[in-house]
């Protein structure tokens, strides 16, 4: 999987840098392949990448559970003592 996501986003980044190359030869298709360069970025890199990053993890690790019961116990010591 972190071959296939280096390799796409090294032809994203191509796509992109041809889009930028052509658009500056003064052709109006430029704008077209830097905007199908982003999608493909927004719709099909970083899904992939968030996937990748993401599937063994646990959710509950990454809440503000924990951190909540915390601050209302912290809160309740403080109205106890006035």
């Amino acid at each position: 999987m972190k071959q296939i996501l280096s390799i796409l986003l090294v032809l994203i980044i191509g796509i992109l840098v041809y889009g930028y190359y052509v658009k500056n030869s003064g052709d109006a298709n430029g704008e077209i392949i830097i905007g199908i360069g982003v999608l493909a970025i927004a719709f099909v890199f970083m899904p992939l990448f968030i996937y990748h990053r993401y599937k063994n993890k646990n959710i509950k690790d990454f809440t503000f559970d924990q951190y909540r019961k915390d601050l209302e116990e912290h809160n309740k010591k403080e109205e106890d003592k006035t």
